[in-house]
């Protein structure tokens, strides 16, 4: 025997369904909003054209390591450095505390962002900042490891919303990062450091690269790998990850 619904029960799941189903698609797409920014926003360009979630390569196994060892409420991603705008749009989504869709005076204040890359990611970095400091919004800290700016683009100057920054690169072969980096503005800027590696004294061991990084950028490549030098990247962001964030943003300290 077949039972059927009758029209009002039928109507009342008609309408639960269309309640419901915007909530539901909005989560699985991974688009329901935080109800409170986060306290730290760190945002990584990889470099070249590797992909954002390839694991091998050391920004995204810094954003890995410090993903497990953060504050609950800290935001961390990796970008292709060619997605440089979508990285933005997420930033200003993250700050946008009563979610209006327009940053106030006080969200852009709150933020605690800091931005770290290699290669093209290392220019991507600077550039994010640069657009993060045209719409006010204050960075804590930039890293670049071995920074190559593309044709239309500075990479050498770090914007005056930048509370730190710091700039290793080694000087070798056709493609090799920025040996110097320098303040917009010297009040508002503390450059930490510019630190040097070379390669051809002191060589690391790669694994997995491809025969072009080996044969024809082998010293970009093990800028890339050297984990002396996350280390470092990762122990940078960590100092910063503290439960006075906006001390370190106006003190940067080492």
């Amino acid at each position: 025997m077949h039972r059927f619904v009758g029209t009002r029960s039928l109507v009342s799941v008609l309408l639960l369904i269309a309640t419901l189903t915007p909530a539901v698609l909005a989560a699985e797409r991974g688009s329901v909003s935080n109800p409170q920014p986060p306290t730290y926003i760190l945002v990584g360009f990889v470099g070249g054209f590797l992909r954002h979630d390839n694991a091998h390569h050391n920004p995204v196994k810094v954003a890995r390591l410090l993903q497990q060892n953060s504050p609950k409420d800290a935001y961390i991603e990796v970008f292709e450095n060619r997605h440089r705008k979508t990285a933005l749009k997420t930033i200003l989504h993250l700050l946008d505390a009563n979610h209006d869709g327009a940053l106030s005076d006080d969200e852009k204040a709150a933020a605690h962002i800091m931005l770290v890359g290699h290669s093209w990611g290392g220019s991507a970095a600077v550039i994010l900042a640069r657009e993060l400091n045209r719409v006010g919004i204050p960075v804590m800290l930039t890293v670049q490891v071995d920074s190559v700016a593309k044709p239309w683009q500075n990479d050498a100057v770090i914007p005056e919303n930048v509370a730190a920054a710091v700039n290793f690169y080694q000087p070798h072969g056709i493609i090799h990062g920025r040996s110097t980096i320098k303040a917009a503005d010297d009040s508002k800027t503390r450059i930490l450091g510019t630190y040097r590696f070379d390669y051809r004294q002191t060589p690391v061991r790669c694994e997995g690269y491809s025969w072009f990084d080996r044969i024809i950028t082998p010293s970009h490549m093990q800028a890339e790998c050297d984990s002396h030098i996350w280390t470092q990247v990762e122990n940078l962001v960590r100092e910063r990850m503290t439960p006075e964030p906006s001390r370190l943003a106006a003190n940067p300290a080492p």
